[in-house]
């Protein structure tokens, strides 16, 4: 007799426990994934475990002179000089040419920073229009991480107002 009187108040218990597990429930409150227009700037993604991995595969690949592991990573229309003929196939033959593996290995261990589409190293070279050397991007091609650019700064007639 005393386990019916108490099976309304069992059973509010009960209900109250589980609207609070629900309610408390990650799935129910997702953020909605914003949409950016083609052409924003990328927010900043030197934080994320994706972006991470893949400079930091970039980087050993680029010391060891990794070719095999390198091509792949690169964007396919990887610009490596402002010259016409500067993108796409060729660029091992001017980094070795041009002695440029120091110049890259420099430029991927600074700082990257957004800039348009890509993250951008150094970030000198997203806000001073002074800055003349070296500068290197990385783009998200498809919803993966690819070198985008190695370039020495732009000659005077590539840069607006000049």
């Amino acid at each position: 007799m005393k386990l019916r009187l108490l099976f309304p108040y069992i059973f509010t218990v009960l209900l109250a426990l589980a609207l609070a597990a629900l309610t408390g429930c990650a799935s129910l409150h997702k953020k909605p994934r914003i949409q950016r227009p083609p052409g924003a700037d990328m927010p900043d993604q030197s934080g994320d475990t994706a972006f991470q991995a893949f400079q930091g595969r970039l980087h050993k690949a680029v010391a060891q002179h990794d070719i095999a592991t390198l091509a792949p990573m690169m964007a396919p229309n990887f610009g490596y000089s402002w010259e016409p003929g500067g993108e796409g196939a060729g660029v091992f033959e001017y980094w070795n040419r041009n002695n440029l593996w120091p110049e890259l290995e420099l430029v991927l261990r600074e700082k990257f920073v957004p800039s348009g589409n890509f993250m951008v190293a150094p970030a000198e070279a997203t806000f001073d229009p002074d800055y003349k050397g070296y500068r290197a991007g990385l783009q998200l091609v498809h919803g993966a991480w690819r070198f985008g650019y190695f370039v020495s700064a732009p000659p005077a007639s590539e840069i607006p107002g000049q």
